[in-house]
């Protein structure tokens, strides 16, 4: 199935995720929760929550508190190590990403209909060869895109659920966030809202 060009280094594929796998992989996400229970991160500095809840799979998890943004191996609420990554968002990265290399991240927000994103940069990582895979799940999001600068121009697109987008190269730094959330444009979860999944590679591989 090809993607379509949103533009340069961003992919879009629309429905890349069955109704049948979109079912199973939130099956998995429960697992995942479940070992990793959803949390809320604030803002470094201020303290601010954020209004979405998060967690994380694989490797490393991304967090963030009034320390500052940062990648850590242990759930920052249990100390437990994240759970592993379910295997099919590790085929979908092997398959969309065109890197060689294993993605050592999966961060899962969780929107619920008056959450949001404002722009921002993904860039806490080591490396920046690798895209940015992203899996929506549930109710569509108005995304929104840019370039390298925060006052550069924008375009949006609504992401449904089993959409897959990818943004790297020229595009993986930039800035990009969430309007809106659609409430009840999508019954796949029972209490509403939207999984957003996002696959990265955090660490340089070895030489």
């Amino acid at each position: 199935m090809a993607g379509l060009a949103v533009a340069p280094g961003v992919t879009h594929w629309p429905g890349r995720l069955s109704p049948e796998a979109q079912v199973a992989l939130v099956k998995a996400l429960r697992a995942v929760a479940r070992a990793a229970p959803f949390f809320t991160p604030r803002m470094p500095g201020t303290a601010k929550p954020f209004s979405v809840r998060m967690t994380n799979c694989g490797p490393l998890g991304w967090v963030s508190d009034q320390s500052g943004y940062r990648y850590q191996p242990q759930h920052p609420e249990t100390g437990a190590p994240w759970p592993a990554m379910p295997a099919v968002l590790v085929a979908l990265w092997e398959e969309l990403s065109g890197y060689p290399h294993p993605p050592e991240a999966c961060l899962v927000n969780f929107y619920e209909s008056g959450a949001r994103m404002g722009l921002h940069q993904d860039r806490d990582e080591e490396t920046f060869d690798a895209p940015v895979l992203s899996v929506s799940l549930g109710d569509t999001a108005v995304f929104r895109i840019g370039g390298t600068t925060r006052r550069g121009p924008t375009r949006s697109l609504r992401l449904s659920s089993g959409d897959v987008l990818a943004f790297g190269g020229e595009a993986r730094l930039a800035y990009h966030g969430i309007d809106r959330i659609l409430a009840g444009s999508s019954a796949l979860l029972p209490q509403g809202g939207r999984l957003n999944l996002t696959l990265r590679r955090v660490t340089k591989p070895p030489a």
